[in-house]
């Protein structure tokens, strides 16, 4: 199968690279999704990562795959310097080629963000940052339980390495989610006018939690990995017999 036909797929089935450049254009933002490494040869087999690792690239060199499916961009930014050792030079030495879809499936209608969501308990949603057909960042109702039950669900389905703060006897009624780094004051003022009980994210500073408890507002903090692999790992689920070639999903417990 040829590179560009996998692409094809992952564009079909979840969301166009198109849609990343909507949201960027949208809410000023940077990305860099769609084809990064083209080795130029039929694809054999493809591995899914959330990352672009020494250790993804050495699972898939392992299983005989010469693509390899990522969230996060292998490129990001300007590259200054390439070492022998890193896992963009390791792709290019064993002809492996690199897609990452990156905002696309953050904000897909059924995309990572999405997939926090339904993972957290929720359903439908008010869209922070809404985008045609999807968005970024959501505001919903769940079950009525207590805080400290709440985040117990909350680590049992992502990460024991969750964070939570504020009462755990507080009753959680609505819950504002945000897959990877979510927070800044729009989305803050966001989740405050929706009255969210819950605010849930990751990469979030001291100030920015002790803030949201100010406000009344309790604080679920999950590794960046956990918020974001949990969807990225549905999505594989839900394309991966689309793609007709074999296919494994790589979950790095380091970082989980």
């Amino acid at each position: 199968m040829k590179l560009t036909e996998i692409l094809h797929i992952l564009e079909n089935e979840v969301a166009p690279v198109a849609l990343s450049d909507e949201f960027c254009k949208k809410y000023n933002m940077y990305d860099n999704s769609g084809i990064i490494i083209d080795s130029g040869n039929d694809i054999s087999g493809a591995l899914f990562s959330l990352d672009l690792s020494s250790k993804s690239v050495a699972a898939a060199i392992e299983k005989g795959f010469n693509l390899i499916v990522t969230h996060h961009p292998a490129i990001y930014g300007g590259v200054s310097r390439i070492n022998f050792n890193d896992p963009i030079a390791k792709c290019l030495k064993n002809g492996i080629s690199v897609i990452s879809m990156h905002l696309n499936f953050d904000a897909a209608p059924e995309g990572i963000d999405y997939f926090l969501m339904r993972g957290l308990g929720g359903e439908r949603a008010e869209i922070s940052a809404p985008v045609e057909g999807g968005g970024y960042g959501r505001v919903y109702s769940v079950e009525d339980i207590s805080f400290g039950e709440y985040f117990k669900k909350v680590k049992a389905a992502f990460s024991e390495r969750a964070l939570g703060y504020g009462d755990s006897s507080r009753k959680v009624k609505k819950v504002a989610s945000f897959c990877g780094a979510g927070f800044d004051d729009h989305n803050m003022a966001f989740a405050l006018s929706r009255g969210a009980d819950v605010f849930v994210s990751s990469d979030l500073k001291h100030h920015e939690i002790a803030g949201l408890l100010e406000k009344g507002i309790n604080v679920i903090h999950l590794t960046h990995y956990s918020a974001e692999n949990y969807g990225f790992n549905k999505i594989y689920n839900k394309i991966k017999e689309r793609l007709q070639l074999p296919s494994e999903y790589f979950c790095d417990g380091d970082l989980k």
